[in-house]
């Protein structure tokens, strides 16, 4: 009968019956692959409340899923453990800088980048393509105040149309790790 299941339905049957007998170790190999959005949260509820009881190892290849799920977790680079830790600690570690995105008039670039690297020595520019511009800044060169100042003091000026910032990601951790730009 399960052969005729759909593909996020076995995925779901499999980690169910990985949980049957409550065992106290449990693997689960990329368990939400392939389903859609409702399904995979439901099925992370799921995750969530039988971990409290057991030992779960969970594979995956979404850094969304492995901050949402994991306590701990190790990053793995062609078959060689880079690195351990819980999400947070490894964000700071291999993050360590705040991405800057900023959209502004066409011919407006270089002034922006210009205003950028006048708040840190550590910046890097990421992305830039129809007038918006990705930046990476050391988060220990600049306050996140200094920033806002910044950016609201010149956006007129500059003709800055949209912009944010967010602090690094996990996944934007998981890359640096796994494009070796980082010693562990």
């Amino acid at each position: 009968m399960a052969g005729t299941f759909s593909g996020g339905m076995k995925r779901r049957l499999s980690v169910a019956i990985s949980m049957i007998g409550a065992p106290l170790c449990c693997y689960l190999d990329e368990p939400s692959t392939g389903l859609d959005p409702a399904s995979r949260r439901t099925l992370w509820s799921c995750i969530k409340k039988a971990k409290k009881t057991r030992a779960i190892f969970l594979t995956t290849h979404s850094m969304e899923e492995a901050e949402g799920l994991c306590d701990r977790l190790g990053i793995f680079v062609d078959g060689a453990l880079r690195c351990i830790g819980n999400p947070k600690e490894l964000t700071a570690r291999f993050g360590g800088f705040y991405i800057l995105t900023v959209t502004g008039e066409h011919g407006t670039e270089n002034r922006v980048s210009e205003l950028v690297h006048s708040l840190a020595t550590d910046v890097r520019i990421t992305y830039s393509i129809s007038g918006t511009q990705k930046f990476e800044i050391a988060s220990s060169q600049v306050t996140l105040a200094k920033v806002f100042k910044a950016m609201t003091d010149n956006k007129a000026r500059l003709g800055i149309r949209d912009w944010g910032i967010a602090n690094t990601t996990l996944e934007e951790a998981f890359i640096k790790i796994s494009r070796g730009a980082i010693g562990t």
